[in-house]
């Protein structure tokens, strides 16, 4: 039977909402999801809005369809659609690189920085993976973040994969201020949900101001507690809070094909762009669905064989799904303040098979299953860590030789202090004990209250004088470990001790001469040698800045400089202060 023949889906909503309800009522029962909103599109209406539990578990307050969620990466959605608008416009040309608009894009390879285009950022194929320890903490500001990915390894060529990338997406929101002259958050309301008449916020503080807010709560283990208050600093990316009654007209807009009560916001063929499967995604992971593609801030994909476009959206303490079905006019968003449960899509392939006459599958079973297996594998995967550990090794320095402050130009600075006979690590804002792991490996530990890597392994390296010089740590597992240089500490950074260094060494018949230059930095400058500058690094070692691997380092009793050590590839050579 084609599509075109089956105008509508067979059953009435109406048929089977007391068989929804029971259902709801058993998957937040087993996800222990507190409440759940849900609203239902259908034939260009808003067929059904439905709310269940609690928007407030402590309070006791109910969800109904007009509670605000943070609808998390369903964001993206209209950050695309955005996009879109300016495009229509003229304002930008989609397929163009992100440079032509924004000259101060940078990636770390030349080729992505030059070539990547405003619809790579959109669909996800830039070549960067997450990295989302960049933007997850917090304390960083939208166009800060651009500054900060040219120093992200990619993972994959251009083009080459589609890698899920949040800070691509705050990318787009940027360019869309930079065309639009106006807030990202201006833009949105002017150009989309004013005119859809939904009420909208941009972040927590918008959510928290409003009459009503769900409360967020996430699981440890399987126990339910409040979420900790994460906000999401990549706005367009996963920012937007509404209700389930707001999102309903969003999905009008797209099932009308950019039409809404009447009055066209942006052309059909453009909805049909941003729809459209482009990037190759994932397998099926069961036989009901299809292969699954990215396309413009949409996910696509066919249940039972019908045409799906979708979006799902997760962060601590929340968990949501928007999924359209546009060959039949249907529609159906699902909100949860829990961290992402299997609820939302559990609902919403009930709801489809019932809107399409079929027998529904088993969805509440099978997730529960999966649950069931994941909670009984928990202590089988901590047993295998433990396994993994090397018992009776000790570290190979004394604790308050790692203490110092470690940097990376994107990750930012983590700092380590020994404090009574442990190590303290604290990270932008973020603060744990390190424990011990085996050899020069530590560990954070895992902490329920606030964000922390949890059980990330920080492993200390060291050159080979046996200083440590750096830490390194898999923040982002599909590239090599996040590696943080040991920042320059100690005298070599004091002006009043490099000043001692100044006057002429001798070793044999070499002289090297150390001067300041006008900015208070040493230069050395040996016979038969161009000058070289020194650049502190820990103590009273400097490096020296041309030369790979030479280090040089001044000794004597108190302030006071008598002599050079030079710590070279090929060995260590002395030189002694003569008389000038």
């Amino acid at each position: 039977m084609s599509h075109s023949s089956v105008e509508t889906p067979t059953a009435p909503i109406s048929s089977f909402i007391s068989d929804l309800d029971h259902l709801a009522a058993d998957v937040m029962a087993d996800w222990k999801v507190p409440g759940v909103a849900l609203a239902v599109v259908q034939d260009g209406e808003v067929a059904l809005t439905r709310a269940y539990g609690q928007r407030d578990v402590e309070a006791d307050l109910p969800v109904t369809p007009a509670t605000q969620f943070v609808i998390c990466s369903i964001t993206k959605s209209f950050t695309a659609t955005a996009i879109a608008l300016l495009h229509h416009e003229g304002r930008l040309d989609w397929t163009k690189p992100v440079r032509d608009y924004m000259p101060e894009f940078r990636l770390s390879e030349a080729v992505a920085t030059e070539r990547v285009t405003v619809r790579d950022l959109l669909c996800h194929q830039s070549g960067l993976p997450r990295h989302d320890w960049v933007h997850f903490a917090g304390d960083r500001a939208p166009a800060e973040m651009l500054d900060l990915m040219r120093h992200l390894e990619l993972s994959r060529d251009i083009r080459a994969a589609w890698q899920y990338s949040n800070l691509c997406y705050n990318v787009a929101g940027l360019l869309i201020e930079r065309l639009s002259g106006q807030s990202f958050e201006a833009f949105i309301r002017a150009r989309l949900t004013d005119r859809l008449g939904m009420t909208v916020g941009f972040a927590l503080d918008d959510l928290e101001a409003s009459g009503e807010a769900a409360r967020p709560y996430m699981m440890h283990e399987d126990t339910r507690l409040p979420a900790i208050r994460l906000p999401i600093r990549t706005t367009a990316a996963g920012a937007i809070n509404t209700s389930v009654a707001g999102l309903a007209n969003w999905m009008r807009l797209h099932l009308g094909k950019g039409e809404f009560d009447g009055e066209r916001l942006l052309p059909a063929a453009l909805i049909g762009e941003l729809h459209a499967p482009r990037v190759y995604n994932t397998a099926p992971g069961h036989p009901e669905f299809g292969e699954a593609h990215y396309g413009l801030g949409f996910q696509s994909n066919s249940y039972r064989g019908d045409r799906l476009v979708f979006h799902g959206g997760g962060w601590p303490g929340w968990g949501t799904l928007m999924t359209l079905v546009p060959d039949f006019g249907i529609g159906i968003a699902v909100f949860t303040n829990r961290s992402p449960s299997e609820v939302p899509s559990t609902l919403t392939w009930y709801i489809i098979d019932r809107l399409r006459g079929r027998e529904p599958v088993e969805w509440r079973a099978r997730s529960r299953k999966q649950r069931d297996e994941f909670i009984a594998h928990m202590q089988a995967d901590k047993d295998a860590r433990e396994k993994a550990r090397h018992k009776n090794t000790c570290p190979a320095h004394e604790l308050a030789a790692y203490a110092g402050e470690y940097g990376h130009p994107a990750y930012g600075v983590m700092s380590v202090k020994e404090q009574g006979g442990a190590l303290q690590w604290a990270w932008r804002g973020m603060f744990a004990p390190l424990t011990h792991r085996h050899y020069e490996t530590f560990e954070l530990p895992e902490v329920r209250d606030r964000l922390l890597p949890d059980r990330l392994a920080i492993t200390f390296l060291t050159d080979r004088d046996g200083n440590i010089v750096s830490l390194s740590a898999p923040l982002e597992p599909m590239v090599k470990d996040i590696v943080f240089a040991r920042l320059a500490a100690g005298d070599c950074i004091d002006p009043a001790f490099r000043a001692q260094c100044v006057g002429h060494f001798k070793s044999g018949a070499i002289t090297h001469r150390v001067t300041l230059d006008s900015e208070g930095r040493l230069l050395l400058k040996s016979d038969y040698q161009p000058a070289y500058r020194l650049a502190p690094e820990q103590g009273r070692r400097f490096r020296i800045v041309e030369l790979q691997g030479f280090m040089v380092e001044f000794r004597g009793e108190g302030m006071t400089v008598d002599e050079v050590i030079f710590h070279q590839p090929n060995g260590t050579f002395i030189a002694q202060r003569a008389e000038e």
